[in-house]
């Protein structure tokens, strides 16, 4: 399928490696020129020549932390015109029991999950509307639909981003621009292996069959990849996406129990 947009200019935050990194290249392969985001700078350039190499598209790197407001006006001013579509991404705060955290920690959540990406929606927004096209896709959580207890910090500041953007998407989308969110659940990324580590570790079990347990949970028996959930972000930044306005799509393999 011709997705429509070869030759759109993209913003990819958090797009060295995992689910951002999927993101980066599916659009890459849609023929959109990019600029990636990340703060490991050798990771990120290695993936962007990576990206090049294999898609022919002009791929411009910053390295910083997105959550300053030095990185991401330097983001901003690297695109050095429209932005057409934004890939908001940023990394989950850590786990935890409620007693856990104090005030302090609640803004660090706040501030990467929710209202970094919000600044951002705000910065493109008006050239979006102006020129009548836009996409902005947010990578969220599966704890936006089922909370996950030990994930507090996501589940609150998640939600919060998730309220901006129920409003906000159908405030511009007479505009011709369209906002929603992918809620991913577990993908075969360095997260999941570090998760997968830790249980092996603390349950004596190989990193294996720490895997395998996980899986087990999953309807789908195995995790994401992130080329499948890149698609799926491609797919929301298409022309044939502008009728979907302000949802959360699952990927998850059916791991979350729900009806609607």
């Amino acid at each position: 399928m011709d997705l429509g947009i070869a030759g759109r200019t993209a913003i990819v935050c958090a797009s060295s490696k995992g689910l951002g990194l999927g993101c980066a290249r599916a659009l890459a392969g849609a023929g959109v020129d990019l600029v990636m985001n990340a703060r490991g700078a050798d990771a990120l350039e290695a993936a962007a020549e990576e990206i090049r190499a294999g898609f022919g598209v002009s791929v411009t790197t910053v390295a910083g932390d997105i959550t300053e407001p030095r990185s991401r006006a330097a983001l901003l001013d690297a695109v050095g015109g429209q932005v057409d579509i934004l890939v908001n991404n940023a990394g989950g705060p850590p786990p935890g029991l409620w007693s856990d955290w104090e005030r302090e920690d609640f803004i660090k959540a706040l501030d990467a999950n929710m209202l970094t990406p919000i600044s951002l929606m705000k910065a493109v927004l008006p050239g979006m509307i102006a020129q009548r096209w836009g996409r902005v896709i947010n990578i969220t959580s599966q704890s936006v639909k089922a909370p996950i207890p030990q994930l507090g910090l996501s589940n609150s500041a998640r939600a919060g981003l998730t309220g901006y953007v129920a409003g906000t998407s159908r405030q511009v989308a007479e505009h011709g621009v369209t906002i929603n969110n992918l809620l991913p659940g577990i993908h075969a990324t360095a997260r999941a292996q570090s998760l997968d580590e830790a249980d092996s570790s603390a349950q004596g079990i190989s990193i294996h069959d720490a895997r395998s347990r996980r899986e087990e949970k999953i309807p789908a028996r195995r995790y994401g990849t992130i080329d499948e959930f890149g698609a799926a972000c491609a797919f929301l930044a298409s022309t044939h996406a502008g009728f979907i306005v302000g949802q959360n799509i699952l990927l998850d393999g059916g791991a979350t129990n729900a009806t609607i």
